[in-house]
């Protein structure tokens, strides 16, 4: 059994160190996009990605390693992980649920980031939209009955009609 909670420890530390690498991506991210560096922020959006798919390798893995220590204590493979936290030995338990705590919280850092640079990208788009509309002597686009948003209609020439 050792090697199993060692095993499952250490997929806990990795997992935790994917999520804290993660947010370091975004809280990046959200620097770029205050600054608006545009070049930089097509990297970072390239590396959130990577990091993204480099999470669910590590939640892959741990969710392996929590399988096998259940097995090991003799417990269905689905329990719940503080059930399976309950039927380590004592002395490791703190260790167990720390980290298992600090996931949970880290994950939620990563959401609330993620969220909240959603907005900002989604804000940006919209100004730049507006921008673009502008020049181009288009409409305000509006919100139909539906709570869909409806394409304004071009008024006025063409662009290359329009400049010169």
């Amino acid at each position: 059994m050792n090697e199993f909670l060692h095993n499952f420890i250490e997929s806990l530390r990795e997992e935790l160190k994917q999520y804290g690498e993660l947010l370091a991506l975004l809280e990046l991210q959200q620097t770029q996009v205050v600054r608006r560096l545009a070049d930089e922020l097509l990297a970072t959006v390239s590396a959130v990605n990577a990091q993204g798919e480099a999470i669910q390798v590590a939640r892959r893995e741990r969710e392996q390693r929590q399988r096998e220590l259940a097995r090991s204590l003799r417990l269905p493979d689905d329990v719940l992980i503080v059930d399976l936290i309950a039927a380590v030995p004592e002395v490791c338990r703190p260790l167990a649920s720390a980290l298992v705590d600090e996931n949970n919280q880290l994950l939620g850092r990563v959401r609330q980031r993620a969220r909240q640079n959603h907005v900002l990208l989604t804000r940006s788009v919209e100004l730049m939209q507006q921008f673009i509309n502008s020049l181009c002597g288009v409409g305000v686009p509006t919100y139909n009955g539906l709570g869909t948003v409806t394409p304004p209609t071009a008024l006025g020439r063409p662009l290359y009609e329009a400049v010169g």
